[in-house]
């Protein structure tokens, strides 16, 4: 197939704010893990697909159980069960508690 470019379960993309190896980040409306430290704006590998251990927003109602959808909070880089002004990412892997600092994901791939 001459139109293939690469299968996408990682994407070379600028990251949006620094980021560790291992933190999520929301690059428009792509989100992924960084697979390596990188600063803002310095483009790099993000993995799109995969089951991660996030950083958990705090407070009431942030915690869900497996299986329930997965969203990324802007405001504090983190994931919470609630959807109001968020974005899906994917699915809780296992329940996590109001009170865990971080939760297992499963990304859905962007979308």
């Amino acid at each position: 197939m001459k139109n293939f470019i690469q299968e996408g379960e990682n994407l070379a993309l600028a990251a949006p704010y620094a980021r560790l190896s291992g933190e999520g980040a929301l690059v428009g409306a792509t989100f992924g893990v960084a697979v390596t430290d990188l600063a803002n704006a310095e483009v790099g590998t993000f993995m799109l697909q995969g089951v991660f251990t996030l950083a958990k927003a705090t407070g009431a109602s942030t915690g869900g159980a497996q299986g329930a959808k997965a969203y990324w909070v802007a405001g504090s880089k983190s994931v919470s069960a609630a959807s109001s002004g968020n974005t899906l990412i994917g699915v809780f892997t296992a329940t996590c508690a109001d009170g865990d600092a971080t939760c297992n994901v499963r990304l859905n791939g962007s979308f």
